[in-house]
């Protein structure tokens, strides 16, 4: 309403972009306008030297940097940031003391990403991945053993599927809940923890359960068919095993209803040791493990002539299944590509052709080095 009222209201945008992990871009008026991260919009224009100094100085406040420019020109940028619950630090040192390694995976820039999880105390961050990088690092840290994701947006649904536990925060997208295994309906960071205290209980009681099931059929059932008798002298009264039976019942079902009682926040018998014996146990923090399979491949492709171009190339090899990033120069005419695996060169081909571009081959192939060697 005030936009109307200033005579703000725009024309009609026409071919609108948007750039998964970049930014968007789109015609107002015939004149090329553009948003995003600071590497994106360093691309399609000139950015002073004091603009760039002010957007690190906010992304070391926690706080991501949003650019714009029109027609190559810089206009200037402003600031958000997510404020960070009061429970997530709290909650982020329980999970450090239930033995868990925590990672924070983000598409915001590396020192963004950094100056929050200082504040969260997370463990280790990886930034800048892009919506379908997630469910690659997701795969990679599962060879290191299980792994629980906790997202709420669009772009968390596949890592949300991919993971072994998928939790989904109770006000985040539909997607998002559908794709996770357990839902927090009231969204506090801080039920993470909870949830798997209940979870080791549960599995705990039913543990328990077993043994004195087991306990009770086989010490009763040799006793009610009379084995030890010609031995021991020792036999069961029929009206007497019938009890025990029943006695074994309501043990079962009474440890099942302890549960009831259950402390959910009470992190005092959380298991502090756990930690250092998992990371002794050989785990590699999340980078290592993404780049342990992975290798880098440099492409020959000609028709670049911009950042444009560059951006254009980048977000369609991206879009192919095994390609992690892409790294476009149109001034040497070549394209650096990180692979999670092997590749159809095919597919690499289709894909700058398909963008409009010519194919000139695979330039090298390198192998990364991985975390045993």
């Amino acid at each position: 309403a005030l936009a109307k009222a200033r005579g703000l209201v725009p024309d009609e945008v026409e071919d609108f972009e948007a750039l998964p992990g970049l930014g968007l871009r789109a015609r107002l008026g015939g004149s090329l306008i553009c948003g995003g991260s600071l590497d994106f919009i360093g691309k399609e224009s000139r950015i002073p030297g004091g603009a760039r100094r002010e957007a690190e100085r906010l992304a070391a406040e926690g706080k991501t940097p949003l650019c714009f420019a029109r027609d190559g020109r810089f206009l200037g940028l402003v600031a958000v940031a997510d404020v960070i619950k009061e429970d997530s630090a709290r909650a982020v040192q329980e999970l450090r003391n239930m033995g868990l390694y925590t990672v924070m995976l983000t598409g915001d820039n590396e020192r963004t990403a950094r100056a929050v999880a200082a504040q969260a105390g997370v463990d280790e961050v990886i930034a800048g991945v892009r919506p379908d990088g997630k469910e690659a690092v997701i795969r990679r840290l599962q060879e290191q053993g299980a792994v629980a994701m906790v997202g709420d947006g669009i772009n968390d649904a596949p890592a949300l599927t991919r993971a072994d536990v998928g939790i989904a925060i109770g006000a985040g997208t539909d997607v998002a809940i559908s794709a996770a295994d357990v839902v927090l309906m009231k969204s506090r960071l801080s039920d993470v923890p909870a949830a798997m205290r209940l979870s080791r209980a549960t599995l705990r009681s039913i543990h328990q359960n077993l043994f004195w099931a087991f306990f009770y059929n086989v010490v009763g059932i040799p006793l009610a068919a009379g084995l030890w008798y010609p031995w021991f002298g020792i036999k069961l009264s029929p009206m007497i095993g019938a009890a025990a039976m029943s006695l074994s019942s309501f043990c079962v079902v009474s440890n099942a209803l302890r549960l009831n009682f259950f402390k959910l926040f009470d992190a005092s018998r959380d298991r502090p040791g756990a930690r250092k014996a998992f990371q002794a146990g050989g785990f590699r923090p999340a980078q290592e493990a993404l780049a342990a399979s992975s290798c880098t491949a440099v492409l020959g492709v000609k028709g670049m002539m911009c950042g444009h171009c560059e951006a254009h190339v980048k977000e369609a090899l991206e879009q192919v299944p095994g390609v992690l990033e892409a790294r476009a120069d149109h001034e040497r005419s070549a394209v650096e590509v990180r692979l999670s695996g092997p590749v159809d060169e095919g597919a690499l081909r289709a894909a700058v052709e398909g963008a409009g571009y010519e194919w000139a081959g695979m330039a090298s192939k390198l192998a990364v080095q991985t975390a045993h060697s």
